[in-house]
């Protein structure tokens, strides 16, 4: 396997990060995960729109230029031969003194990984989750943190209940995301989706649907899930169709009209 790894092409064997790193030792960083198709990394410039947001918010540094990174992308992929799959970007605010309080000669690491594909399209059984919320008052929950752990506790919990993803609350009791997806209902003719406000993740897929399928956003509780003719879960990686949560169906219970009319639109 070969990775990117601060400006090299590398074995993965012989890649290094350095014990002292903050992404590792405090989660201090950001990813993103770039859907791959016909050996090109797809909505390119949506992602990296994105993570320049989040540079900006935590005060991070880029160490390459949007042309620098294209090009490392496309030698990464075709190093690894994968032409449909999944670009893995992770940058973290690198090595320095020891602290909370991000030190002035931090040496950022970025790293890409590459890997097959991993489609998302089967139908999913979720939860609500119960040990952990989503924070809606942090701007944590508008960035690909490092720190994935409230998804990785609901994720743990769905599992332990037999069920296939947890949906997530914000602290007010409304809908907010899943562990990996936004969340989008159909009712009475309407495409809904929790707002960014109420701690959704910006997803790059989410914006196209909102962009592309008249989608709205609009503050959703628990209750709208029993008046949703359909649900559907969608990130970089696939769109699913939520068939029942906590027992329940929603809906028929199958995958319907609108998920069928996302699936045919080649631009998402």
């Amino acid at each position: 396997m070969t990775v990117w790894l601060n400006g090299k092409l590398l074995p993965a064997a012989e890649a290094r990060i350095d014990p002292a790193d903050r992404g590792f030792t405090l989660g201090d960083g950001l990813f993103e995960t770039i859907r791959i198709k016909d050996g090109k990394p797809r909505h390119l410039p949506r992602h990296l729109d994105r993570l320049r947001d989040g540079v900006g918010l935590l005060r991070l540094q880029l160490p390459d230029t949007v042309a620098e990174l294209t090009d490392a992308m496309t030698a990464l992929i075709g190093a690894t031969g994968v032409t449909d799959g999944v670009l893995r970007l992770t940058l973290s605010r690198g090595t320095g003194a020891r602290g909370v309080l991000p030190p002035a000669d931090a040496r950022p690491t970025l790293l890409m990984t590459v890997a097959p594909a991993a489609h998302m399209t089967a139908p999913v059984a979720a939860v609500i989750a119960r040990s952990t919320r989503r924070n809606e008052h942090s701007p944590l929950s508008r960035l690909k943190s490092l720190n994935y752990l409230d998804s990785i506790l609901a994720r743990q919990e769905a599992a332990e209940r037999g069920a296939d993803e947890a949906l997530l609350l914000n602290a007010a009791g409304r809908l907010a995301e899943s562990s990996v997806a936004s969340l989008f209902l159909s009712i009475g003719g309407r495409l809904l989706t929790p707002p960014i406000a109420d701690g959704a993740l910006p997803g790059i897929r989410r914006a196209l649907i909102l962009e592309r399928h008249g989608a709205e956003e609009e503050a959703l509780t628990p209750d709208d899930l029993a008046r949703a003719d359909e649900a559907i879960l969608t990130n970089s990686l696939g769109l699913r169709p939520l068939l029942a949560v906590d027992g329940h169906p929603v809906g028929a219970g199958s995958p319907g009209p609108v998920l069928a009319r996302l699936l045919a639109d080649p631009d998402l």
